[in-house]
């Protein structure tokens, strides 16, 4: 903490004692006086793999909760917000079962994710906190602390990051430009405060920029999976071919009656949309999609089901996988680092001094167990020919891989070279007994992105 005061900067990872996690809304004494008891209680109870809080619930809902809800979602909770983790089926409970096995979920996760790798699924993500960044010196301050380069044409989406001086990943996110003047900035719900203040915090006082949190005023509905284009297409005089409407753009189009924001984007390695609608056009638009998905096989999603579609695809997530202990070069992400845009962005200096150094000490791995039985979730250990040389970072069950598959970093003194992670011999300690493991470099689902680019 006093180095954090006196150089301006966190030596380590401080996101426990960080005030920019915390929400205004959490300042509550009815949600302080019921979660810290919960939080305090639960302290020497088990652990439960997925184990959800029991108090302070409702803070959230989106305008589609009930629609959900009626579906059978079985919700989580993420900085207030109720979304659904997972869905029960007719004349099932939509409740955990908590175990240190698969959970009473495991089979309607295994048919939720084959949903999406073969059909379409629908994930309901309003609680994505949406920024707007306006103002006609908003490409400067964005392209100063983003990696990528946002001064793009209007209608195209970036993803990037956003560094710290020391080259740190305090955000992963995308920017999407939708004017001269005025971009879209999205993030998971948890870092709003985070990111919103990351980039108050970068303008200057004699810029004209400002941020405007617009995260209510749009539900957002994920559709994603080989029939996800057939699907939009059918309820839509707008064009969602290939050619017509290329991988990460966004334009305004139209599903019957209502006019909405589509981006075609994917978290999850598969063709796909994220829809953001005005809340006063969700529900007819979100029953729409229900009533014309049902001929293409369309099924509700979790975020259970998102978490392991995303591993498969080795699709990083912040701050399991990176965060501001991490550069981009150890995360594999320095294809979004621009390093010749002109006036470069925070955090270069630093990391073209690694660059210098040559192969990074730790970098980030896949892995896929080769017993399909074991599950994997967090911080287990990672064996290279008998060493340990670190820990997942995040796991789930990859059901089209066949086995769990993790994301984990790997740290050797002399450098992390392609012949040196690729050559070992893995293994992953689970309760102190080690799973064989295969280990790559390369997405294990889908290495070239071509379903993605479809």
């Amino acid at each position: 903490m006093s180095h954090w005061i006196t150089e301006g900067r966190a030596p380590m990872d401080v996101w426990t004692v960080n005030l920019r996690r915390t929400h205004a809304w959490q300042n509550n004494d009815r949600y302080l006086q019921d979660r810290v008891v919960e939080t305090l209680g639960i302290g020497y109870q088990d652990h439960w793999p997925f184990r959800q809080a029991a108090s302070a619930r409702g803070v959230k809902k989106s305008v589609l909760h009930d629609r959900v809800a009626a579906a059978g979602a079985c919700f989580g909770e993420s900085a207030g917000w109720e979304r659904p983790n997972w869905y029960a089926r007719p004349g099932q409970a939509p409740s955990y079962v908590y175990g240190w096995a698969r959970q009473n979920w495991f089979p309607n996760h295994a048919e939720e994710h084959s949903a999406v790798r073969e059909r379409v699924g629908l994930f309901e993500q309003s609680s994505f906190a949406k920024l707007m960044v306006v103002g006609r010196d908003a490409v400067k301050v964005l392209n100063r602390i983003a990696t990528a380069n946002v001064d793009v044409a209007i209608g195209r989406c970036v993803y990037t990051q956003f560094l710290n001086a020391s080259a740190g990943i305090e955000a992963d996110l995308t920017v999407t430009r939708l004017a001269p003047d005025r971009f879209l900035v999205v993030t998971a719900a948890f870092t709003q405060t985070h990111v919103e203040s990351w980039i108050r915090n970068s303008i200057s006082a004699d810029a004209f920029c400002a941020v405007v949190d617009v995260s209510d005023a749009y539900a957002m509905l994920n559709i994603q999976g080989p029939a996800s284009r057939a699907l939009l297409q059918g309820l839509s005089s707008d064009d969602f071919s290939a050619a017509g409407f290329p991988f990460a753009t966004c334009r305004e189009v139209r599903i019957g009656y209502q006019t909405l924001l589509a981006l075609r984007l994917t978290f999850v390695g598969e063709l796909g949309w994220e829809l953001y609608v005005p809340t006063s056009f969700a529900l007819p638009v979100y029953d729409a999609l229900i009533e014309a998905g049902a001929a293409h096989g369309l099924r509700h999603c979790g975020y259970h089901t998102l978490n392991s579609l995303r591993i498969e695809k080795a699709y990083r997530d912040w701050p399991h996988d990176i965060g501001p202990a991490d550069t981009p070069l150890e995360a594999g992400l320095a294809f979004t680092c621009d390093w010749n845009k002109p006036g470069g962005f925070v955090g270069r200096d630093a990391l073209e001094h690694l660059r210098r150094l040559g192969v990074p000490k730790r970098r980030l791995v896949q892995f896929l167990l080769q017993d399909p039985g074991p599950l994997l979730y967090h911080n287990e250990p990672i064996y290279r020919d008998g060493e340990r040389v670190g820990f997942v970072t995040s796991g789930m069950y990859g059901h089209t891989l066949g086995g769990a598959v993790a994301l984990g970093y790997v740290t050797h003194a002399h450098g992390c070279t392609d012949q040196y992670v690729l050559s070992g011999r893995y293994e992953i300690e689970l309760a102190a007994h080690k799973v064989a493991a295969t280990a790559s470099l390369t997405p294990l689902y889908d290495p070239k992105s071509a379903r993605v680019r479809s």
